[in-house]
Parts: C-alpha cells; sequence; structure tokens
C-alpha cells in the first residue's frame, strides 16, 4: 500500500497570478495526512469516540516549482521524527509535478491533545506503532 496521493489542482487553488496560492500546498499537505491517518484505522470518528486530535506546532512550506491549474501533483508524507512513545512527531510531505520534479516540501511538527482535558498526550499504543510504518524522510539534493 502507498501512502502517496494523486490530486489535480482546482479552480480555487489558484492565486491572481496563476499559479497555486501557497495555502492550498498546506492543504493538500493535511489531505494527505488525514488519509493516511484514516488508512491505519483513524478517521474522524475514531478521534471523536477518543477524544483525541492532532494539532500542529510548526507548518513551513518550501517553494520550488510553479503549478498551475488543471496540473496532476503527488503528494507523500515521510516521518522525520517521532517521540518513542509518538506524542510528538514531524511529518515532511513532498508535493511532487506529474513529471516528478519536486514543487514544494512542507513541513509539520505535531503532537495530541486530549480534547476533554485541553492538554497534550500520549496516542493509542496502536497509533504510536503506525508512525514507524511511514516510510523515513531523507532530504533530496536541490
Amino acid at each position: 500500500m502507498t501512502d502517496t496521493i494523486i490530486y489535480r489542482t482546482r479552480w480555487a487553488d489558484m492565486d491572481p497570478n496563476g499559479h497555486m496560492r501557497h495555502s492550498a500546498y498546506a492543504d493538500y499537505a493535511a489531505d494527505q495526512r488525514v488519509v493516511l491517518l484514516a488508512n491505519w484505522g483513524y478517521g474522524v470518528a475514531e478521534f471523536a469516540r477518543l477524544r483525541l486530535g492532532p494539532i500542529l506546532f510548526r507548518e513551513e512550506t518550501k517553494f520550488l516549482k510553479e503549478v498551475s491549474i488543471g496540473e496532476e501533483i503527488r503528494v507523500d508524507g515521510q516521518l522525520a521524527s517521532a517521540a518513542p512513545d509518538g506524542s510528538r512527531w514531524t511529518i515532511v510531505h513532498t508535493i511532487y509535478k506529474a513529471d516528478g520534479r519536486v514543487a514544494a516540501t512542507v513541513t509539520v511538527d505535531g503532537a495530541w491533545l486530549d480534547l476533554d482535558r485541553r492538554k497534550l498526550t500520549v496516542p493509542p499504543a496502536e497509533l504510536a506503532a503506525a508512525f514507524g510504518t511511514m516510510p523515513l524522510y531523507e532530504a533530496q539534493p536541490r
């Protein structure tokens, strides 16, 4: 099973300059994470049942190549780091153009929030272990 998702950019993703707006990159990265979590059995309903939610502390995007309307892009996520108990993690999403060139990277630092206590918490062991199945991030040469 691959964790890569292919999308086609939409009109709503574009800015007045005719290329993908900065926040659309973050939206595609977030969608890839949500799909990945759901594939692991942690969809929105399961998080609601557990009273647990992912939160971000930092999100950084590096823009490398322009993306236009109607373009096919491929988004993946790789694990850059994770605490042994899964309480904190860093994921690097790479957004590729159809020809394989890297258009952008979106790096996120996150953790888990206990939705009742409004405090950081440790996720269920199965969820923490699932992070270990992610491919590990290796910086790509420019």
